[in-house]
């Protein structure tokens, strides 16, 4: 059973401030558990589309706090875009990837949407597969008229009455939330700056007035140059290539022709693959001629990933630094650890700890993939306080605003290695066992393994303290800081027993 993985694609009315779109990524990122796999801005739509996954608890928690930020950050009486849009964050879908089905998607859908209408009080409209009227089940039903009409007609026009929330819009306008299937957001740039033709075209193109199926489009002026905009939401049963074909002809019908394209956000591999097999006629291709697809099979043995981090990190940027330095070395630590787990399981001789074995050799690769990932975060934590660093600091509100922003970003910021400390205390609990009843041959291995790790739980300590020493009010750090000298006292009774251990076993001694 594959570990469950929810992937969340929310929409938020904003791109001509960058900073702002920092400040909800780093809402997003301080997730631990959660991955941005991708950050979309358009200055045209004046919108932001972000792409994260994770478990589904974490990434229901991540969008909660974008949300959150997006609301406190974005004012819809002052937004202008080519996009519609009726809220600052206008649309979260969640879509199940692995281990999660389209009704617990739902579920998520219908918990996170309460909880927005009562804690940020919000309106929330529930739409796609979580919708609770067929007439809501597509976006643009809600979006009708867009945020200005919203806030004449909700609280008078009883089709307009959220499914969670007040009935009444604020500054923040009101979200979308929904579950659904993969979605590849795709637009077509035509060689004209008639609006009109781009309108005609998208209406011949689209389901609702007679077109393909699973094709949503719209017809817009961006960058002086007349759009086709289309969420295509089966791929499967509506390949991009057909989509894109009908647009030519249409256009034809006009006397122009397509200039070029984009995608927003991400795209399945699927259907570039079956873009390509259209236009190329490779009627009988196998998805296993692909290149890459065979090497991606194969473990990595040119080592060109460690050389690239040492280059990012000997460079005279300040990220990544120090911590995401000491997330490496646990990650290394961790994978000691593995290896020496590797080398006991199978061997006669330590037959009576091979289960015992195989739990270490599983928990350490865990570790290993955490750690790995705490390499980027923490990069990210620090771009996330400069980038609150760089709000706005004219009125009253925009002070109010930027304080809090840093102080989120920052708290984020010292979140993170701590997390690093505590995985590295478990990496040293791990390689301190390896040690003590492990594969003898490999007990330096195992020593090394826990001191890498002791070294990333002081680097990350550092860290740590330094961004708590930062904050106005310390006082939410305290409780880190506690959580840190508890791990740092447990890492210097863990080293002692090491010692104790390699003299005894090992026959030497560290010093």
């Amino acid at each position: 059973m594959p570990n469950p993985l929810v992937e969340c694609i929310p929409n938020f009315s904003e791109a001509r401030r960058p900073e702002v779109v920092d400040q909800i990524a780093a809402a997003v990122m301080s997730v631990s558990e959660v991955r941005l796999l991708d950050r979309s801005s358009d200055l045209d739509h004046n919108r932001t589309v972000l792409t994260f996954a994770g478990p589904p608890r974490d990434v229901e928690e991540a969008a909660f706090r974008a949300i959150k930020t997006a609301s406190e950050l974005i004012d819809l009486n002052q937004h202008t875009g080519e996009h519609p849009r009726i809220g600052a964050t206008d649309v979260c879908p969640f879509v199940p990837l692995s281990g999660v089905s389209m009704p617990e998607c739902v579920d998520i859908a219908k918990r996170l949407g309460e909880r927005v209408g009562k804690e940020l009080n919000i309106p929330v409209y529930l739409y796609e597969e979580a919708a609770t009227r067929p007439e809501r089940v597509n976006l643009e039903n809600l979006r009708r008229g867009q945020y200005e009409a919203l806030k004449k007609e909700m609280g008078v026009n009883p089709e307009r009455d959220p499914d969670f929330g007040p009935q009444k819009v604020g500054p923040a306008g009101a979200t979308v939330i929904g579950a659904r299937a993969p979605l590849i957001a795709y637009n077509v740039y035509l060689n004209t700056e008639d609006v009109a033709i781009a309108k005609k075209v998208a209406k011949a193109v689209r389901h609702s007035s007679g077109g393909l199926h699973f094709v949503k489009a719209l017809g817009l002026l961006v960058e002086g140059r007349a759009q086709v905009s289309m969420n295509l939401t089966n791929f499967h049963q509506t390949p991009i290539a057909r989509a894109v074909e009908l647009i030519r002809r249409e256009a034809a019908r006009y006397g122009v022709g397509i200039h070029h394209a984009e995608l927003v956000g991400l795209i399945p591999q699927d259907a570039l693959t079956d873009a390509a097999v259209w236009y190329l006629q490779l009627d009988q291709f196998d998805k296993e001629q692909i290149l890459e697809a065979r090497l991606y099979k194969q473990p990595a043995t040119n080592g060109d990933e460690c050389p690239s981090f040492l280059d990012e990190l000997a460079s005279p940027m300040p990220a990544p630094g120090g911590g995401s330095a000491g997330a490496y070395a646990g990650a290394m630590g961790a994978s000691l650890v593995s290896m020496v787990a590797g080398l006991t399981i199978g061997r006669k001789k330590y037959t009576e700890f091979e289960a015992e074995m195989q739990k270490i050799l599983a928990e350490s690769e865990e570790l290993r993939a955490e750690l790995a990932q705490s390499v980027d975060d923490d990069a990210a934590a620090f771009e996330a306080v400069m980038g609150a660093f760089r709000l706005p600091n004219g009125t009253a509100k925009q002070q109010k605003v930027r304080a809090a922003s840093i102080e989120i970003a920052t708290l984020n910021a010292a979140h993170v290695p701590l997390h690093v400390a505590k995985d590295c205390l478990r990496v040293m609990e791990l390689a301190l066992r390896c040690a003590e009843v492990g594969n003898l041959n490999a007990i330096s291995d195992a020593a090394s393994g826990l001191t890498m790790a002791k070294a990333a739980l002081t680097a990350a300590g550092y860290n740590v303290r330094i961004n708590i020493s930062s904050l106005e009010d310390k006082s939410p750090g305290k409780p880190m800081l506690t959580e840190l000298r508890k791990h740092d006292r447990k890492a210097a009774k863990l080293e002692q027993k090491l010692r104790k251990i390699l003299e005894d076993r090992g026959g030497f001694s560290p010093s």
